[in-house]
């Protein structure tokens, strides 16, 4: 198990289907976030749910920068009420949006999206099991692969939310720990993820195609 250790250079950055944010985030905001990350980590492996840490929290549990102002936890959809179930024992309080994509459960003012159907698709087992198990700040956990980190961010982006603030910001520090060519074919048949590529390889973030598949 890897111990992740980043305390934190913090940069822009948000996950799944959501608008990127570019308010940074304070360093008690932050401290929050992480003691509500852990607290829902160690209820969600307690009722033996598996999950995945996702979003920009899985970018920065691998040394990556996140503004993110609230927790990202990937679950399958068959587990997101017992995962709801589990979080609301353990006294956070649970809402159901009508969107039908997640859950959310807040801590005091720090929230929780449980996530089981991203821009991706329904979350599979696959996909936690692509996951990485780290310490995270001391708590065990499964943090999303970079290569889903990256598919699901460039797969959120659209006419309506063409902002790749938050793909860069992984992109930047981490791009050495990335599979640029199997973010490529996942992504190839959006043009915003086109359109990101040609910015990232201009900014000099990721290799040319050529250069990266010679």
């Amino acid at each position: 198990m890897t111990q992740a250790t980043n305390g934190g250079a913090l940069g822009p950055g948000r996950f799944g289907r959501c608008a990127d944010r570019v308010r940074p985030i304070l360093v008690s905001e932050f401290s929050d976030l992480c003691d509500t990350m852990k607290r829902a980590a160690a209820a969600l492996t307690a009722a033996e749910i598996p999950f995945v840490l996702a979003g920009g929290l899985a970018a920065w549990a691998r040394g990556g920068s996140s503004s993110d102002h609230d927790v990202d936890f990937l679950v399958l959809p068959k587990d997101a009420e017992q995962a709801a179930a589990a979080l609301e024992q353990d006294g956070f309080r649970i809402e159901r949006p009508p969107e039908g994509w997640l859950l959310k459960a807040y801590d005091g003012d720090v929230l929780v999206d449980l996530i089981f159907e991203p821009t991706t698709g329904p979350v599979t087992e696959e996909v936690i099991e692509r996951g990485e198990e780290r310490e995270v700040l001391a708590t065990p956990m499964r943090v999303m692969a970079l290569e889903d980190v990256m598919v699901t961010k460039l797969l959120a982006l659209g006419e309506t939310h063409l902002d790749f603030a938050g793909p860069l910001g992984v992109a930047r520090p981490l791009r050495e720990q990335i599979d640029w060519a199997d973010v490529r074919r996942r992504t190839d048949g959006s043009p915003y993820a086109r359109a990101f590529f040609a910015l990232a390889e201009d900014l000099g973030v990721v290799e040319p195609e050529a250069a990266s598949i010679g």
